[in-house]
């Protein structure tokens, strides 16, 4: 048990690595919570520094949400039981706490997007594609990156209910949080939408000279 709760706490850490502060001050020396959106996240790295900066934010924010919850693999549960993904939803919570709250800058982190993803395609990579391609389309069309993020909140639980009709009760649940959370964590870009006053990402879209 004791070895549980160090999972847990390990989770939080991987979480708290700060990629976008410490890529933007190691490339560039800028803090990217001082500009633009003032959110650490790959977004706001990219709109401040340049997608070549950004991707590996992207990547590594990515990779801090899977890797959390496959430390569940060296925990005491069986794997595939209900106990066991219901210590993964525990790892998940863990890393995206840590990502919103890095210990390791301040507590000032990011929105915690990509490390959910991370999170979602260790839990179920399948509703997590289907997630992804709700993204990307709505990104593509709309060109605000935060629309396109609570689109994918809103697809991933109505594919793990209703398309996938997964088992497992604690994981219908912690995608309808997820879905809430990002709601919640983009709360200020709803209210400058609503406003029209929300950035687009033509950045993204900018084709090198």
């Amino acid at each position: 048990m004791n070895l549980n709760y160090f999972l847990a706490v390990g989770a939080y850490m991987v979480g708290s690595i700060p990629s976008a502060v410490w890529i933007g001050k190691a490339a560039c020396g800028v803090d990217v919570r001082e500009h633009g959106s003032k959110n650490a996240g790959a977004t706001n790295t990219m709109r401040v520094l340049g997608v070549k900066t950004g991707i590996p934010v992207l990547l590594i924010d990515i990779l801090k949400g899977f890797v959390a919850v496959k430390l569940a693999l060296y925990s005491s549960h069986a794997a595939g039981s209900n106990v066991y993904v219901n210590f993964q939803l525990v790892l998940g919570v863990c890393v995206v706490l840590g990502h919103v709250f890095p210990v390791f800058a301040g507590f000032r982190g990011g929105k915690g997007v990509a490390t959910i993803v991370g999170v979602l395609l260790a839990l179920h990579w399948q509703a997590t594609l289907i997630a992804g391609g709700v993204f990307l389309s709505t990104l593509f069309i709309s060109r605000y990156v935060s629309v396109s993020s609570l689109m994918m909140g809103i697809s991933y639980p109505v594919s793990i209910i209703a398309v996938f009709k997964t088992e497992f009760i604690s994981l219908k649940l912690f995608s309808i949080v997820v879905c809430i959370l990002l709601f919640f964590t983009h709360r200020k870009n709803i209210y400058r939408l609503l406003k029209g006053e929300e950035h687009k990402a033509d950045f993204l879209f900018k084709r090198s000279k």
